[in-house]
């Protein structure tokens, strides 16, 4: 039944999604980030994209950190990594991070469950852009944990990201 039921709706032009209770809404906006791989929740063939609006209703964040990057403390705004992960229904041990410039680093999943790791989209009140490592930075709370004072980590922080692949 649920076989016929899945091709009235794409008859009707309804995507798949709507068989589920975890479907994420399709973006209205420019999508600023897509997640692939071993995900659960999709809004897009095999992927879930995300516009900003999307990333915000996840729950906005702020952290007070320094970067190697800037000078001084900085404050940046954005959504939790971890619960963009809860929201496509992530199941792996490792993100591969892809920026617009393609640098791709892989960073193990454990990370956003023991650290408030930031997709920050904001920084001292001003929207991240292209120019400034936006429009998303991985930006980890490096202050408040002394061991991500590390090159290890540092090489983590990805910016002008688009792109998360659940492995």
């Amino acid at each position: 039944m649920r076989i016929r039921f899945s091709w009235l709706l794409l008859f009707l032009g309804l995507p798949l999604a709507a068989l589920g209770a975890d479907a994420l809404p399709r973006p209205t906006g420019a999508v600023v980030l897509t997640v692939s791989g071993s995900i659960a929740n999709t809004n897009a063939s095999s992927e879930a994209r995300f516009d900003r609006a999307m990333l915000e209703k996840l729950g906005v964040r702020t952290l007070r950190t320094s970067t190697i990057w800037t000078t001084g403390i900085k404050t940046f705004e954005g959504v939790l990594v971890r619960d963009v992960m809860k929201a496509v229904g992530a199941k792996g041990t490792e993100v591969r991070a892809v920026a617009l410039n393609d640098y791709a680093v892989s960073i193990p999943m454990a990370d956003f469950d023991r650290y408030d790791v930031l997709l920050a989209f904001r920084m001292d009140g001003q929207d991240l852009t292209a120019r400034d490592k936006g429009p998303l930075w991985i930006v980890y709370p490096r202050d408040a944990h002394r061991e991500l004072n590390d090159a290890k980590f540092d090489a983590r922080w990805a910016w002008q990201l688009k792109r998360l692949e659940i492995k």
